[in-house]
C-alpha cells in the first residue's frame, strides 16, 4: 500500500511549463543523444578486424559485436513508448544516455569477447530508446515551420550518422586504436545525461504502469524482433533456411511473432499499442517509412561495399567518397523543412521517391573504374531524396497524432524504418551473391569458349609477365589469375548494377502508396508544455 501511495503522489506531482528556449535546449540535447546512438551502429564496422585481433576472437564470434547491438536496439525501439509513459521521456532518455556512456567505457576497456558482446547488447538496447523519443519530442514541442525544421534536423542526424560511421570508425582506429571507438562516447553521453536532468521535468510520469507490465507480451516481443533481426543478419551468408541454426531461430521467431500480435490486440495494457493505426493515413505512412528505410540503409551499405570490394579503397578513401551524400543531405535540410511547412507532404514525398529512383538508376550504370567523381552526382542527388522523403514520411505519420498516441506512433514509425533497412540489407546481400555468381559464370563461359577478346587479353598478359622475367608456365598461370580476378570484379560490378536497378524500381512502386496518406503540409496545432 505504501508503494501504491507513493506512486499516486508521484503521478500527481505538478509538471513544469517550459519556455521556448528550454524546449530548444532539450531538443538539441536529444538530437546529440540520437546522433551518438545511430553513429555507434556503424562506427565499428570498418574496425571489426582490429577488435577481433585485440580480443583474440574468431570471425564468427566477432560478428556478434554488431549483431548483439542490432538485436537489442530493435527490441527497445517500440518498447520505449511504454517506458517513457511510465517514467517520463526525460528520465528514460537520461538513463539511456548514462547507461550508454557506462557501457561504452566498459567496451573500450573490454578484456574478452563475452564482456564486449554483453555491453554492446546493453548499448543497443538503451540506444534504441533515444531514437524514437527524439522524434516524438520534436512533434510534442513544436508546430508548423518549427516542427518541419526539427524533423529536418533529426532527418539529417538519422541518415548522416550511419553514413559516416564506418569512415569515422576507420579513422579513429588508425589514429588512436580501436578502443577509442567506444571511449569517444563518454564525454557526449555524460553531457546528454547531465543536461537533461538539469533542464528539469516537462511531462507527467506514470510509474504505476511498471506494476502492470504484460510479461508475455514483453517476452514475445523481444524474441520476435530479436530473432527477426538475427535471421535477416545471418541469413544471406548462411543460405537462409538451409542452415540449421538460422532455420531454428526463424521458427521460434514465427511463433513468438504470432504471440506478440495476439498480445498487441488482446492484452489489457499492451506494451506496443496499435491505436496509432486507427489514425487515418498512419498505416500507409508506415509502409512508406519501411521503403525509406530500405532505400537509405541499402545505399549506405552498398556504396562503401562496392568501393571496398571492387575498388579496394581504404576506410579513409571510402569516407571521403561517401561524405558527398552527407554534405548533400545537410544542404537539403533547409529546403526540405521550408517545403514541408508550405506544400502537401504527399507531393514532397513523391518528389523524394522520384529523386531516389533517378539516383539509383544513375548508379545502375556503375563501372568497375568508378570512384569519387563518378559517384559524386548520384550521391548528391540521393542526399536531397533522403531529406525530402524523411521529412515527409515522419510528418505524415506523426502530424496531428493525438498526444496520448504520439510516443507509440513514433516508436512504430522508427521500427518500420529499421525493419525496412534490415530487410533491405538482407535482400541486397542475397541478390549480390546470386547475381554475382550468375554474371561470373556467364563471363567465365565467354572466356573459356576461346573468344577473340579473351585470347588477345591472355596473350597480352602472358607476354608482359614473360617480359618481367617469368618462365612460360608461370607467365600463363599469372595471366589466367589476373584475367579471373578481372572477371570477378566485372561480375560483382554487374551484380551491383542489377541491385541498384531493383531499388530504383522499388522507389517508383512506392509512389502507389502516397495517395493513401493524409493530405496537407506539416502544420499541426501546438501540443502544449
Amino acid at each position: 500500500m505504501r508503494i501504491e501511495a507513493a506512486i499516486e503522489d508521484l503521478e500527481a506531482a505538478p509538471v513544469r511549463t517550459l519556455s521556448d528556449r528550454r524546449k530548444f535546449a532539450i531538443f538539441l540535447v536529444m538530437a546529440v543523444g540520437q546522433f551518438m546512438a545511430l553513429l555507434d551502429i556503424q562506427i565499428v564496422v570498418a574496425s571489426l578486424s582490429s577488435i577481433q585481433g585485440g580480443l583474440s576472437a574468431s570471425q564468427d564470434e566477432i560478428d556478434w559485436v554488431q549483431t548483439a547491438y542490432l538485436m537489442a536496439e530493435i527490441v527497445m525501439i517500440p518498447l520505449s513508448a511504454y517506458l517513457a509513459q511510465a517514467l517520463s521521456t526525460r528520465w528514460v532518455f537520461a538513463a539511456s544516455a548514462a547507461l550508454f556512456t557506462t557501457t561504452s567505457l566498459v567496451c573500450g576497456a573490454a578484456w574478452d569477447l563475452q564482456t564486449m558482446v554483453v555491453c554492446r547488447a546493453i548499448q543497443g538496447f538503451v540506444g534504441g530508446a533515444m531514437i524514437p523519443l527524439a522524434f516524438a519530442t520534436g512533434f510534442q514541442f513544436f508546430d508548423g515551420k518549427r516542427a518541419a525544421a526539427a524533423t529536418a534536423v533529426l532527418g539529417v542526424v538519422s541518415t548522416l550518422a550511419p553514413s559516416l560511421g564506418p569512415a569515422i570508425g576507420g579513422w579513429i582506429t588508425e589514429a588512436l586504436g580501436w578502443r577509442w571507438l567506444f571511449f569517444v562516447n563518454i564525454a557526449p553521453g555524460a553531457l546528454v545525461a547531465i543536461a537533461l536532468i538539469a533542464l528539469g521535468p516537462y511531462e507527467q510520469a506514470r510509474p504505476g504502469l511498471l506494476l502492470r507490465i504484460d510479461w508475455l507480451h514483453a517476452a514475445s516481443m523481444a524474441t520476435f524482433l530479436g530473432g527477426l533481426q538475427y535471421v535477416l543478419q545471418e541469413g544471406p551468408t548462411h543460405e537462409w533456411l538451409s542452415n540449421a541454426k538460422v532455420a531454428a531461430v526463424a521458427w521460434v521467431t514465427l511463433v513468438a511473432g504470432l504471440v506478440f500480435a495476439e498480445r498487441c490486440v488482446y492484452s489489457p495494457r499492451p506494451l506496443v499499442d496499435l491505436k496509432p493505426f486507427r489514425h487515418r493515413g498512419f498505416g500507409p505512412a508506415c509502409v512508406l517509412c519501411f521503403v525509406v528505410g530500405f532505400t537509405i540503409y541499402t545505399s549506405v551499405y552498398l556504396t562503401p561495399l562496392f568501393l571496398a570490394e571492387v575498388r579496394d579503397f581504404s576506410s579513409l578513401d571510402i569516407g571521403l567518397t561517401v561524405f558527398i551524400a552527407g554534405l548533400s543531405m545537410t544542404v537539403a535540410a533547409g529546403p526540405a523543412a521550408a517545403l514541408a511547412a508550405r506544400i502537401d507532404l504527399r507531393l514532397l514525398m513523391s518528389v523524394g521517391l522520384l529523386i531516389y529512383a533517378v539516383s539509383f538508376w544513375m548508379l545502375s550504370k556503375l563501372g568497375p573504374e568508378w570512384g569519387f567523381w563518378q559517384l559524386f552526382l548520384p550521391q548528391a542527388v540521393r542526399g536531397f531524396a533522403v531529406l525530402f522523403s524523411m521529412v515527409s514520411v515522419v510528418g505524415m505519420a506523426l502530424r496531428d497524432m493525438p498526444e496520448e498516441s504520439l510516443l507509440d506512433a513514433s516508436g512504430l514509425n522508427n521500427l518500420m524504418r529499421n525493419l525496412g533497412g534490415a530487410v533491405g540489407i538482407a535482400l541486397t546481400t542475397t541478390w549480390l551473391i546470386d547475381f554475382g555468381n550468375l554474371h561470373a559464370a556467364s563471363l567465365a563461359r565467354a572466356f573459356g569458349g576461346g573468344s577473340n577478346e579473351a585470347t588477345i587479353a591472355a596473350v597480352g598478359l602472358g607476354t608482359r609477365f614473360l617480359g618481367d622475367g617469368a618462365d612460360p608456365g608461370a607467365a600463363r598461370q599469372m595471366a589466367t589469375a589476373t584475367l579471373m580476378s578481372g572477371v570477378q570484379a566485372q561480375a560483382l560490378t554487374l551484380a551491383f548494377d542489377d541491385v541498384f536497378r531493383i531499388i530504383a524500381i522499388v522507389s517508383l512502386a512506392a509512389l502507389a502508396v502516397v495517395p493513401f496518406c493524409r493530405a496537407g503540409p506539416l502544420t499541426q496545432g501546438p501540443r502544449g508544455h
